[in-house]
């Protein structure tokens, strides 16, 4: 032991030298033990979908001074995900997390959290609330129905058929929020556009989600978007089609350059920087982190070379309005497909009642 202990000091002292003393011992630990953060994907990182889009994130992390990332892909929302995160705190050092999938929320990350209160463990969804949650577990999300509305505007200008179409893997709120969100946008453009929705019943359903676009070509629809982690069979499906895909969660224009109009996606990496740096310098772990396209939580797409100039000039100002907080997409006066009003008052993107759709405007056809 006191061998060992003194080649620690000298170690230490050696590195006072070098960093000089201004910095002091916090300095020297922290370049000699980096910050570990674990990142967990359900599925592949190379998915074009929701998995690659944390991976993109993770992998501009890797570059930031002072970081070291460790990642596990294809965990399942059961209990290996709890053993995957205990790998990572045991084993690897972290004391950050970003369990990516909706699932692992809970009861996963809600049965790890109070046994390992330094550890910060950071979902994505809206899931966390003040009280309620353990303080060390937060979530962070974007307001991606912005960049779906903006989808749905360049959908309105380019379908032919006047039906679009949105597949999706299960009609929580945010899924909702996102189709109803397509819709405005389209009907922006063309008030008697009608989208037609699929639910899959789950988010990775490559069998099925190929099923529900050929469905949905052979009804007349045009103009694809999505809901599901990985939207690469959508949009290679609908290409092969002669049909048009707005995009979700990453860029997929690689996979159909001659069909792919636009896409929302995130830049999960402004949520990293937030709950890393507050890590870092010892503040209190951001529980509940929101943002659009203003806050560069969001991003579309380049526009692929079909795209008209009236559809780009329209989604343009629609996007600059946005950006400056002059544009709401839930105004008051919607109604649902029964004719029922369900928006009495026009809806800021902060207000929970959005957190907690349950319908489906007019013009959607679809059931839940």
């Amino acid at each position: 032991m006191s061998q060992l202990n003194r080649r620690d000091s000298l170690k230490t002292l050696a590195a006072l030298g070098a960093a000089g003393t201004l910095g002091g011992l916090s300095s020297v630990a922290q370049a000699q033990k980096p910050l570990t953060i674990g990142v967990i994907y359900v599925g592949p990182r190379d998915d074009y979908g929701y998995n690659q889009a944390q991976a993109q994130a993770a992998a501009e992390v890797k570059k930031m001074p002072g970081l070291k990332v460790v990642e596990e892909e294809n965990v399942p929302e059961t209990a290996a995900v709890q053993k995957t995160m205990t790998g990572m705190i045991s084993q690897d050092g972290a004391k950050v997390l970003f369990p990516t999938s909706f699932g692992y929320f809970d009861p996963h990350i809600l049965a790890l959290a109070p046994k390992n209160p330094d550890v910060r463990f950071s979902h994505c969804g809206g899931m966390w609330t003040e009280g309620k949650h353990p303080k060390n577990v937060g979530s962070y999300f974007g307001y991606i129905d912005e960049c779906q509305y903006l989808n749905g505007v360049i959908a309105g200008h380019m379908t032919k058929s006047n039906k679009i179409a949105f597949i999706a893997a299960k009609p929580i709120p945010q899924v909702l929020r996102n189709i109803n969100a397509f819709t405005l946008g389209a009907r922006s453009v063309k008030p008697g556009i009608t989208c037609n929705v699929i639910f899959t019943g789950d988010w990775s359903m490559p069998v099925k989600e190929a099923e529900a676009t050929n469905s949905l070509a052979d009804q007349g629809c045009d103009v694809f978007t999505m809901h599901v982690d990985s939207p690469k069979v959508i949009v290679e499906t609908a290409a092969k089609r002669g049909k048009m895909v707005c995009g979700y969660h990453a860029s997929q224009a690689k996979l159909a350059p001659n069909a792919y109009l636009t896409g929302a996606e995130w830049n999960w990496l402004t949520a990293y920087k937030t709950i890393i740096d507050a890590a870092q310098n010892g503040k209190p772990h951001p529980n509940f982190l929101r943002g659009g396209l203003k806050e560069g939580y969001v991003k579309m797409s380049a526009y692929g070379p079909m795209v008209t100039d009236a559809a780009k000039k329209q989604a343009d100002d629609v996007k600059a309005k946005m950006i400056e907080g002059k544009f709401d997409i839930f105004t008051a006066g919607l109604k649902d497909g029964k004719g029922t009003v369900v928006v009495p008052k026009t809806l800021q993107q902060t207000d929970l009642e959005l957190e907690k759709m349950n319908y489906l405007v007019e013009g959607v056809l679809g059931s839940l």
